[in-house]
């Protein structure tokens, strides 16, 4: 769990090699095809062999809601789980995740246990970190990537127009091709900026959601403090610092999880998940982290 942009895919990929994981992705705008940029999703690169499930597959004018992804979701964990292997939830969207562990039948939670880890990163570096990432993207082509799914009459409350990114940028395409360069900068830069502002927003709504989670009976969330990690996101220590900080936590929380170790031993080498059909069956790790949507 978490909010966008504090490195929770990075830290699913992590625990996914260690614990012999597949991943589930419960971004709500994640789950559609296209706009990889903007959706900031995980390449095939960094994805590392390790299986996602959900991610860039939905047709992206079509809605897709929470119970979608819980029936879904609920299928690809019994998947999984037939090939002994760990199902690792993971996005931003409390919203998806808590329709799946809370269903009203609580067909979860009769069959499943969970490990919820919360990657926190302090708002002021998360908002500068997040505001710098924009000027990434649009450095690595945002502005061409939405063009390709402008409609001037588009209806951005519904599926991946949804995506902070896409509205803010329509006045620019609707209008660039008919005023001046002076204008068309200033278009420009009025849209990046409102993408800056509304992603800022979004990660103080998804912290609310995950405090209020925090309250519930049955949310036992574990948070790991990331902002120190990003306090090195320039210098040369930040790969050392991120498995020390928030992959060497998380795995003893999941090793006790699964395995009932200490959290103080050393339990954060050559994991290798057990694979008989009782420890499948109840072994499901839930991680909520903070994600763009």
């Amino acid at each position: 769990m978490g909010q966008t942009g504090t490195g929770k895919s990075r830290l699913s990929i992590d625990l996914a090699i260690r614990f012999s994981g597949e991943i589930i992705n419960c971004d709500k705008i994640q789950v559609y095809e296209g706009l990889d940029i903007i959706t900031n999703k995980v390449s095939h690169e960094e994805q590392s062999g390790i299986p996602h499930h959900l991610l860039g597959v939905i047709n992206p004018n079509e809605e897709f809601t929470s119970s979608d992804f819980r029936r879904v979701a609920m299928h690809a964990i019994e998947s999984i789980l037939a090939r002994k292997r760990l199902p690792i939830i993971v996005g931003g969207s409390n919203s998806f995740i808590e329709a799946l562990v809370d269903d009203d039948e609580l067909e979860f939670r009769s069959n499943y246990d969970c490990c919820f880890i919360w990657v926190d990163v302090s708002l002021p570096l998360l908002h500068s970190f997040v505001s710098k990432r924009v000027d990434q993207m649009v450095n690595f082509g945002l502005v061409t990537e939405v063009r390709e799914f402008f409609e001037p009459s588009g209806d951005y409350t519904r599926g991946i127009r949804r995506a902070i990114g896409v509205p803010e940028m329509h006045r620019y395409l609707q209008l660039e091709s008919s005023v001046d360069e002076e204008t068309r900068e200033k278009l420009l830069e009025v849209a990046i900026d409102q993408i800056k502002i509304n992603t800022c927003t979004l990660t103080m709504r998804q912290l609310q959601k995950i405090y209020r989670l925090r309250s519930l009976p049955g949310w036992n969330i574990h948070r790991v403090d990331a902002s120190q990690v990003f306090l090195l996101l320039d210098g040369r220590d930040v790969d050392d610092a991120w498995d020390k900080i928030v992959v060497a936590p998380s795995t003893l929380r999941v090793a006790k999880f699964l395995y009932g170790t200490d959290d103080d031993q050393d339990q954060t080498a050559d994991i290798v998940v057990p694979t008989t059909d009782s420890f499948l069956k109840n072994a499901i790790m839930g991680m909520v982290v903070a994600a763009t949507q």
